[in-house]
């Protein structure tokens, strides 16, 4: 359910965020300033779940906000003074400015996990970029590597794609900008992870054009516990390969707890209590972990 916030009016409601332009806006097209909020809801598997997961649209927007001061020399979408977010949702919003967004996902992948894992099984490759053989689930890659989904529209899944797909999307320039940008973000963050004892196995990126200069802009969510599969170094090192900071804890009770792949199956269930708390727990340590 989305908020009412004085001098501006909602326009979008995503899976996890709601999207709000001033009360004078006639439309996004229109607008100088959005107001991007992070909610508590939590999404797996393509549904939203029940219940959310207290606190976690301030801890992911305070995630986002100290990547983006981190990532100096990338443009993103960040407008005006944050401290001008509106009262009713002080802590779990952003303000931003509109882009020409594209219909990308850019994601990049260190480590071999998660959907590159099951299509590696199949294929040796992910999303065409071919990968030596002998891998196992949560091995570290050679280099890491460029693996673009196209975005769905909601409740639809993101469908991988190949670069040689990116470049039908978007054009070349584009399609190599956001390639080498997505490698570039992903190997300093990866970095100052490593350097706090975190590993950061993949992440995806969203990015849009500068409506008045073009520019390639970085935007939405960046390097958060949802958009990204973050696990302990030290956990990693000693064999532990499923000591995550996402929301891996609510992927994995979901598989054991309901048919993911049956379109029939009916609503998840109800997340149980436990979980929910350890899923607030690891976002919580993660946030102290590499900001503190």
């Amino acid at each position: 359910m989305t908020i009412e916030i004085e001098g501006f009016t909602d326009v979008y409601s995503g899976k996890v965020r709601d999207l709000y332009i001033p009360t004078d806006a006639v439309s996004i097209d229109d607008a100088e300033t959005l107001l991007v909020v992070a909610s508590d809801r939590v999404s797996a598997y393509d549904h939203v779940l029940e219940p959310g997961i207290p606190g976690k649209g301030e801890l992911l927007t305070s995630l986002s906000l100290w990547w983006f001061d981190q990532l100096s020399g990338i443009a993103n979408h960040l407008v005006g003074d944050q401290a001008d977010v509106p009262v009713e949702v002080a802590g779990r919003a952003m303000l931003v400015k509109p882009l020409n967004m594209f219909p990308i996902e850019c994601v990049v992948r260190g480590y071999l996990s998660g959907s590159g894992w099951k299509e590696y099984l199949e294929s040796q490759s992910v999303c065409g970029v071919a990968l030596p053989a002998g891998l196992e689930n949560g091995d570290r890659l050679p280099e890491p590597i460029y693996t673009p989904a196209f975005k769905a529209e909601l409740g639809e899944h993101d469908e991988n794609i190949t670069f040689e797909r990116t470049i039908e999307l978007v054009g070349a320039q584009v399609a190599e900008r956001l390639r080498d940008l997505s490698l570039e973000i992903y190997s300093r963050a990866s970095a100052i992870a490593e350097a706090r004892g975190v590993i950061l196995a993949d992440t995806k990126f969203e990015f849009g054009a500068d409506r008045v200069s073009g520019e390639i802009t970085l935007a939405d969510e960046v390097l958060t516990s949802d958009s990204s599969r973050y696990w302990d170094a030290e956990a990693y090192a000693a064999g532990d390969r499923l000591a995550s900071f996402d929301k891996q804890i609510v992927r994995n009770w979901l598989a054991a707890n309901w048919d993911t792949t049956d379109a029939s199956a009916g609503p998840p269930p109800a997340l149980p209590e436990h979980i929910v708390e350890q899923t607030a727990a690891r976002y919580r340590e993660l946030l102290t972990r590499l900001t503190a």
